[in-house]
């Protein structure tokens, strides 16, 4: 993968069409337009930089990362506007190692202008950090992620996933053409490679050989190297027998040296025609190195490696004839042997983001890449302890105090399992103290005064047993304070609940009402609950049974009138009936009636 930094789309660029992704989503920072210190810089025209206001640490994360073995590149730039400063010094970390930092000139020297390493990166990601050392805002022009074969650059035991090699220096001899391995038509697993050109160690001193004959043994696995590497070398001269090449070097550091040879001359054809011996700082390191022996044969590429311990600040190779004819050289690689750093506890780094969303931390706290490495650049607040048993990093010691912090605790703090000491007093936090807190064993100092946390005191702090500080003063809690806190006072520990008008419970404030436990609280508040709903309930079943009864009284009091007309005929009948009783005719006496 290569990324174009600050492009809004991605690009193509000659001559050899390779594509560089837009860096959209990867990390913050600013886009702009960029200058190329440098010609063998990539030919991109955006850059991305971190003013300090951001923080002084920002990092690229890229995620879905085959594992694998990589060499990672990062160009630097200068941003192209008068008003900035045309040469920035930062430092530069991957997976939290620290891999470079920027000199004083380093826009004057080709080499000098990106930075290049050799990581094993294992777990799906890559962390590619940059740390502002108050001399400008760190800018960056691309990065390139190139996968090479597992075993490249192999060198011993030593070798491993532990360890990231450094380039030094790279150096192609008797040429004064710069190249990349692209340049050379050199395999891709190579990781396309910069060579700086030399074409001699001193003037005088040595002479220029080249050849178009094919080399054998070149490109071969695992380094990959591109055949017209060794098409070219210098020769040392009868002036100047020794050939001395030396290096300015980070002191008391390992360095990894690869030397490489072919014989090119056609002035050597039998083995024993050119012996000689390599030292390094004076000391020999390899005797009696004859190329043609050694390889088997003219044109066939040679590769000596050994990794040697630097104390001072240069590192001088010299190449001593033993027989025949002057020695010869055709390239040089340097790097620096780097520990890479163990890394925080992947919970506890969770555990930090959460806290930095729920808190909304501003950006100058910079809490990017790893909290605790590199060890020059841990995060802003954070104090890390070193677990040797598990190779981790873990996190005893937060103190955000007086930052302006907004926002509430969450749950996830309990998983900061190792914090002996919390401080974050003076914000102006709400909501309620987790009851995860409880769960932290080892602290022995929390400190949450003059914030604006309500509720009660969870009874689960009573459980910190090694707590002897706590102060919760200046905030908006109530209830009362947990029985086992209490009872810690007597024990010389120092707690601090003043200015929560709510608290009650122990000497120095207010005395509590009945204490009802948690369940109690629970019952009676379903008891209510229940009381409500019956009262609900029959409340509603009276209403309809009202209802109901004024419903038939207003239907009886509509029929009323007919009623009353039936009754007073029913009773004229009657009296007609009994007044002619006894005074009974036939019908033929009375004549026809009329019935209706």
């Amino acid at each position: 993968m290569r990324i174009s930094c600050g492009a809004r789309q991605n690009v193509r660029t000659a001559p050899t069409y390779a594509l560089w992704y837009k860096d959209f989503g990867y990390t913050g920072g600013i886009p702009a337009n960029a200058t190329a210190p440098s010609f063998i810089t990539p030919p991109l025209k955006t850059l991305r930089y971190f003013p300090l206001s951001e923080g002084p640490e920002n990092c690229y994360g890229i995620n879905r990362v085959p594992k694998g073995h990589y060499t990672l590149r990062i160009f630097f730039g200068l941003i192209k506007q008068p008003d900035f400063d045309n040469e920035p010094l930062f430092e530069i970390s991957v997976e939290g190692t620290l891999i470079h930092s920027l000199k004083s000139g380093w826009t004057s020297h080709d080499d000098q202008v990106f930075a290049e390493a050799l990581v094993f990166l294992l777990d799906g990601t890559v962390s590619i950090c940059f740390h502002s050392t108050g001399h400008g805002d760190p800018a960056i022009i691309s990065i390139e992620i190139l996968q090479v074969d597992d075993k490249a650059y192999y060198s011993g035991p030593e070798w491993g996933k532990g360890v990231i090699l450094k380039t030094t220096s790279r150096l192609t001899c008797g040429t004064s053409k710069p190249r990349f391995d692209e340049d050379y038509s050199g395999d891709h697993w190579g990781g396309d490679r910069y060579w700086e050109p030399i074409r001699t160690f001193g003037q005088n001193a040595d002479e220029p050989r080249s050849t178009e004959n094919s080399i054998k043994q070149a490109s071969d696995a695992p380094n990959f190297y591109p055949e017209a590497l060794y098409q070219s070398a210098v020769v040392s001269t009868d002036s100047q027998p020794d050939l001395a090449y030396t290096i300015d070097v980070d002191p008391n550091k390992n360095y990894s040296i690869w030397l490489h040879f072919a014989e090119i001359d056609a002035l050597v054809t039998d083995a024993g025609q050119r012996v000689f011996d390599v030292l390094l700082n004076g000391d020999t390191i390899f005797k009696e190195i004859d190329i043609l022996k050694m390889s088997g044969d003219r044109y066939t590429a040679l590769v000596l490696n050994t990794t040697v311990a630097v104390s001072g600040r240069t590192l001088t190779i010299t190449l001593h004839p033993k027989e025949g004819h002057h020695a010869i050289i055709n390239a040089i690689e340097i790097f620096q042997v780097i520990a890479a750093e163990s890394k925080t506890s992947s919970a506890e780094v969770r555990a930090l983001q959460a806290l930095k969303r729920s808190l909304g931390l501003p950006n100058r706290f910079a809490w990017n890449g790893d909290p605790c490495v590199p060890k020059e650049h841990p995060w802003s607040g954070a104090d890390c302890q070193f677990d040797k048993s598990g190779s981790k990093w873990f996190i005893d010691g937060l103190d955000l105090a007086n930052q302006g912090l907004k926002g509430f605790l969450p749950d996830d703090i309990c998983k900061l399992i190792h914090l002996q000491s919390l401080n974050l007093s003076g914000n102006t936090i709400h909501g309620v103290i987790p009851s995860s807190l409880g769960t932290i064993t080892s602290l022995e100092l929390l400190d949450l005064s003059y914030n604006f946390l309500n509720g009660s005191i969870p009874e689960s702090l009573g459980n910190l047993t090694a707590l002897r500080r706590l102060n919760l003063n200046g905030n908006s809690l109530s209830g009362r304070v947990p029985g086992a806190l209490g009872g810690r006072l007597l024990n010389g520990a120092s707690f601090n609940f003043t200015d929560n008008a709510g608290l009650c419970g122990i000497p120095g404030l207010p005395t509590c009402g009945p204490h009802l436990s948690a369940g109690a609280k629970v019952g009676i508040a379903f008891g209510v609950s229940l009381s409500f709903l019956l009262l609900v309930i029959c409340s509603v079943c009276y209403w309809k049974r009202r209802q109901n009864i004024l419903r038939a009284q207003q239907i009886a009091a509509r029929g009323a009138p007919y009623a009353k007309s039936r009754t007073q005929f029913s009773h004229d009948i009657q009296m007609s009936r009994h007044h002619n009783h006894g005074h009974t005719r036939t019908a033929a006496e009375n004549g026809p009636s009329l019935l209706s």
